[in-house]
């Protein structure tokens, strides 16, 4: 199971970001647990500036703006 963050205050971009990689998992039939971390020291620990970021197994993968959906896909297979 993938352990994915979605790092950002809970905007409209933060949320479509985390409907997007649920369902990217969703049709790539991998399973992924999803958290919406909204707390702005933790998400400065991860050296994201710029919301909505992703997280992926520890690794930021992505920081600013709504990601594509082929690029979700790409990060989830790896």
């Amino acid at each position: 199971m993938k352990d994915v963050k979605i790092l950002g205050s809970g905007c409209k971009r933060c949320v479509a970001t985390a409907e997007l990689v649920q369902a990217e998992a969703a049709r790539l039939g991998i399973p992924v647990s999803v958290e919406k971390v909204t707390d702005y020291v933790t998400i400065a620990g991860y050296g994201v500036l710029s919301t909505p970021g992703v997280v992926i197994d520890g690794k930021v993968v992505h920081a600013g703006g709504v990601p594509k959906a082929e690029d979700i896909a790409s990060w989830l297979s790896n």
